[in-house]
């Protein structure tokens, strides 16, 4: 059975996007609180965690990569086509003008697919791929990822699989790491060793730098292989 290996990237949407209601209820745990700063920090907050809720940001780059051969693409975002032209050993950059175009192109590969593996995706990638897809009206053609939690098919979250499944919580002998600090230990490569983070994918894309984030997301896809 082929197995894939993906990981997104995902850029928060404007604040001002939403109307006065949808922006209340968005910041209303900053203003509940008793004093300016308060509010003020905790707004912070919540814009950067606007980042990973599907509803309030959307996927700007997927990796994927075969697992058995190593071969795979890079679709993501991009205004300039020729100067996001980029190319890396069996690996193919597919730059695109909007969202539904990544979906549909993601979803026409996994279709191929019968396992998935990932760092976190049970958690985040394939649900905020699910809800993204079914708020765009785009068709999904594995709708079996998530699967079994305690299963690894046919997904394996190596996320589930180093903590033992959650067994420790925070703070046991299995508790939870990122995946640069686990790179680190295992002497993986890591992605974010080149200067770029989860968190710059924002500011990334604001300075229209879309070569770097479909490069870091890379990186990703590689040291989860």
């Amino acid at each position: 059975m082929a197995t894939l290996v993906f990981d997104i990237e995902t850029s928060a949407v404007s604040l001002e996007s939403f109307d006065e209601p949808s922006q209340e209820y968005l910041m209303r745990p900053a203003n509940n609180l008793p004093t300016e700063g308060e509010q003020e920090a905790k707004r912070e907050e919540l814009t950067r965690m606007m980042n990973l809720w599907p509803f309030t940001a959307q996927v700007v780059c997927i990796a994927m990569i075969n697992a058995e051969t190593l071969r795979g693409q890079v679709i993501f975002f991009a205004d300039d086509f020729e100067s996001n032209t980029r190319a890396a050993a069996g690996v193919d950059f597919v730059p695109v003008m909007d969202e539904v175009e990544l979906l549909n192109q993601f979803w026409a590969v996994a279709k191929h697919y019968d396992k998935v593996v990932t760092f976190n995706g049970r958690q985040f990638d394939i649900p905020f791929l699910y809800l993204r897809s079914a708020q765009l009206d785009v068709p999904i053609t594995r709708k079996n990822w998530l699967g079994y939690r305690f299963a690894t098919e046919p997904h394996c979250d190596l996320a589930e699989q180093l903590t033992f499944y959650n067994v420790s919580g925070r703070s046991g002998a299995a508790r939870r790491f990122n995946l640069d600090f686990y790179c680190k230990i295992f002497g993986i490569d890591s992605p974010k060793s080149h200067g770029v983070t989860g968190m710059d994918v924002n500011q990334l894309m604001e300075e229209e730098r879309y070569g770097e984030i479909a490069e870091y997301c890379l990186r990703d896809v590689f040291a989860t292989v």
